[in-house]
């Protein structure tokens, strides 16, 4: 490898890494709280970085450019997130879902004249399998005595969705307290969870058909610059000049917020948190 070739790499490599990191520490900054991420997502973290550096290197070695190289990285980070399966759109309507089941499942039960407290715990077990553990968790922290509102505000925080937030302040709110219009509030509830997650699957339909375009401009772009290196290599030489990389780079954002604009679009705002905090009842 020449070193012009090596410094292309380096230089290219170095700046990705850089912006990756100024990303990262952006979309960190102002959530200290946030869980620990699973095997799952590291092993996609992983996977990411290395189709970037295989991306970056191959640029490097087929052009030589280090806007090219810089770019390629990028593309290679962020674009199998873009541009592959709507996984966020799925997790959010899983849970969702989730959350509906569950409060049907405690609707039901309060049928019967019992305290909220055992409503909870007999429902922790039976709970949807996205959620489960985060019941569990409610249930064992009510039976070593701790206060339920406390623990129902504690599994708001972990939930992070706004219809778990009034999920929980209904039974905050009822904890303690006569429970007779309770199960009316959380069958209206469920129905309300219920009619989020199919917008959520019909804006993922949407979403998409949007991704199978952006697939096929960036595998037409890509084939079509693969053929120019091969087979026309001329025609790129002007990108080898200093002014023709600053072109190089220009086109390249052009494109990169042509995509982040095309994610975006259909994407759901959920509406703002509620934090539970009402005032405690007993443990009901």
């Amino acid at each position: 490898m020449s070193g012009q070739v090596l410094l292309s790499v380096l230089a290219g490599t170095g700046a990705g890494a850089g912006l990756l990191l100024i990303v990262s520490g952006l979309r960190r900054g102002g959530d200290d709280r946030r869980a620990p991420r699973s095997p799952a997502a590291h092993r996609r973290a992983f996977l990411r970085l290395a189709a970037s550096l295989a991306a970056a290197t191959t640029v490097a070695l087929l052009t030589r450019w280090p806007a090219g190289t810089l770019l390629a990285g990028l593309a290679g980070w962020f674009l199998p997130g873009m541009l592959g399966p709507d996984r966020e759109h799925a997790r959010a309507a899983e849970r969702i879902e989730a959350i509906a089941s569950w409060t049907e499942m405690l609707r039901d039960v309060l049928v019967t004249p019992t305290r909220l407290q055992q409503v909870v715990t007999a429902t922790a077990p039976i709970a949807p399998q996205a959620i489960r553990s985060r019941v569990v968790w409610l249930a064992a922290r009510v039976d070593r005595g701790e206060p339920l509102p406390d623990a129902l505000r504690q599994l708001a925080g972990e939930l992070a969705d706004p219809t778990g937030d009034l999920v929980c302040a209904a039974l905050i709110l009822a904890a303690g307290r006569r429970t007779d219009r309770l199960g009316d509030l959380l069958g209206a509830l469920a129905d309300t969870a219920r009619a989020h997650a199919a917008l959520r699957l019909r804006v993922a339909d949407a979403r998409a058909r949007a991704r199978a375009s952006a697939r096929a401009i960036v595998a037409s772009t890509a084939v079509a610059a693969g053929v120019l290196l091969v087979f026309n290599r001329e025609f790129l030489v002007p990108y080898d000049t200093f002014d023709g990389q600053l072109v190089l780079l220009a086109a390249g954002v052009v494109c990169a917020g042509s995509f982040l604009l095309l994610h975006r679009l259909g994407r759901i705002a959920d509406p703002p948190r509620l934090p539970p905090a009402v005032p405690d009842g007993g443990d009901g």
